[in-house]
Order: C-alpha cells, then structure tokens, then sequence
C-alpha cells in the first residue's frame, strides 16, 4: 500500500488577495485574467497603488500546487510537497501552514536565504482573478527539492505547469515525471494558466513528454495546447497526450475522460465572488476521490461542487472544516 496518495511539485507563493477594479487594472498595465511573473519592484509598484483598496483575505500559504496538494489533505489524503522558501518570515508561515494541513514536506536541512515567493492575487467585480507574482527563491527549485522515497511511495505525483516557466523547475518537473514511471506511480499535470500554454508550449511538451496518467486544464488551456477551437475537438486531442483528463468550463462544469468515454459533469450554481484557487480545488478533490476508488463521474461531481464553494468565497481554498460538509454533500446524494 503507498504511503502517499499525492506528492506535488511546485512553487511556494504567499498569497495576498486585493479587490480591484477594471480601470485599477488598465491603470496598472496589468493583463486581466493571467498569471504575469513579475519582479520584486514591480510587486511594490502594485501594492503601493492599490495600497487603500480592501485587503480580502489575509495571508495565505499559496501556489497552485500547494492548494491542490492542501486540499487532498483536508479531505482525508495523505500528502506531500516539494518546494523551496526562504529563512524568512514568510518561509517559516508557510512551512507552518503546511504542517498545520497535515502534508508532509522536504528541503535539504536549513533553509536558505532569500525571499519567499509572494502572489499579489487581484479580484474584479466580475470574480476573475489576475495574479502578478514573484517567485523569489521558488524560482530556483530544482531536483534537489524531490525526494525520491517520497515519490516511489506515492500513487500519483502532481505536477503544476506553472513549473515551465524555470528551467531548473522544469527539469524538476521532468525528473519527476520519469521517476514515477519508472516505479509504477501514476502521474498528473496541470496546464496552470492560459499564459503558460501561450508562451512556454514546448516547455509543457517536455514536462508531459509520452504522455501522463491524468491532465487537467480549463477550456482556454484546453484550446491552447491542442490549437483547436472547440471542447469537442480538443477533447479529442488530448487524448493523445494523458490516458484521462479533466476540462473545467466554469459555469458550464466540466468534461471528464475516464480512459474511454467522455463525461459531462455539471456545475452548481453559486454568485462567484473569486475565482483564485477554482482549477486547483477541483484538481485536489478530484485527486482525492479517485485515490480513494471514487470512479470518475464521482470524482468530477465532487470536484466541481468543491470548485464552486471555492469561488463562492474570497481566497483559494476552503477552510478545513469545509471539507467535509462538501464531501457529504455529494456522497448524500
């Protein structure tokens, strides 16, 4: 039996969500909807314009890998991430916010110093999110933070495509990915960001290489990595390159591939108010359903209820106590 049902990969980002306008944005030079790396600066640029609008949640221990991995945790799996945080403040709180989520970590003895990566999460009216992030030191991961035992004992490794963007995050990626299938492990990926498809698709080629166990994506990435112009014709594609997958389409729901048939899942409606952490919770609760044996018409029915609490609510994760209301629901039905 694994040890794990879940080991991610991914950056360490310290969240801060800000509620903007339209016009804030087009002030700013900010793409809306998009993750933009951005340098330290730059960040102070942002937060120094913004510095009088309402701060909507505190801080949060972030990156997409971590909320999927933090929500496999809270419903019951066990989990472990690897990533990199600095001898800092904010290094040492997210450290803390992982323990306190019951998920196992690795670094290499003392933490080095530097800066933690942050995430300015930007929320308009209409609940889309904008990120501008700086990485700080997670732009150095590398497979120095995977730990092999970790992965070997594991039934599936998530990977977050946010990972291209390093050349040393995507090596990790890469080693990662062989490792697993070198011992059995089933493996996952996320495509992350529209941007990520948009300007590093080689890059998510290589991190993908053969083909995975299970992709997931929304319809833009969808569209994006395939270059097709429809869900039906991507989803077609697609398999080409992951033996399942998951399409998200926000108010739509979802489409699922279980390996040999294509299942519409639909969505819940709610008053989205953030759509920060939607693709990362439906990712962490579909991972947890199917390692728990959750076919994957479950598996997506819970993932979508869970993405739909998420951007029902400010930050990207829900609270703990969340968890297992949203799995009775579902299981009640």
């Amino acid at each position: 039996m694994s040890q794990y049902h879940v080991y991610g990969l991914g950056a360490a980002l310290v969240d801060t969500e800000i509620e903007v306008t339209d016009a804030d944005l087009t002030g700013l030079g900010v793409d809306k909807g998009l993750m933009t790396l951005v340098d330290e600066q730059r960040q102070h640029e942002i937060t120094d314009y913004l510095s009088g609008h309402l701060v909507a949640s505190k801080r949060a221990s972030g990156g997409s890998g971590a909320n999927t991995v933090i929500a496999c945790s809270y419903f019951g799996a066990n989990a472990f991430y690897s990533c990199k945080v600095a001898n800092d403040d904010n290094g040492e709180f997210y450290l803390n916010d992982l323990r306190a989520a019951g998920v196992g970590y690795h670094h290499n003895g003392k933490l080095d110093s530097g800066i933690t990566g942050k995430c300015l999460v930007m929320i308009t009216p209409d609940a889309e999110r904008t990120m501008n992030t700086f990485l700080g030191i997670s732009e150095t991961v590398s497979v120095n933070e995977l730990h092999e035992e970790a992965i070997k004992a594991s039934q599936y490794v998530y990977i977050e495509g946010y990972q291209v963007t390093s050349d040393s995050g995507r090596e990790a990626a890469i080693k990662l990915r062989r490792v697993a299938e070198d011992n059995g492990v089933k493996t996952a990926l996320s495509l992350s960001d529209p941007a990520m498809v948009e300007f590093f698709r080689d890059g998510l080629q290589a991190m993908i290489g053969e083909g995975v166990d299970l992709l997931f994506c929304n319809r833009d990435e969808a569209l994006g990595y395939t270059q097709t112009d429809s869900v039906k014709a991507a989803a077609t594609a697609l398999q080409r390159v992951a033996k399942t997958f998951a399409i998200t389409l926000g108010a739509e729901g979802a489409v699922i591939y279980d390996g040999e048939r294509l299942i519409n899942i639909e969505a819940h409606p709610i008053k989205a108010v953030d759509s920060n952490g939607a693709g990362d919770m439906f990712a962490g609760a579909f991972l947890y359903a199917v390692t728990q044996g959750f076919d994957f018409e479950k598996a997506g029915q819970l993932a979508s209820y869970a993405a739909a609490v998420v951007v029902s609510q400010f930050g990207p994760r829900l609270r703990p106590q969340q968890h297992e209301e949203v799995l009775r629901h579902i299981l009640d039905k």
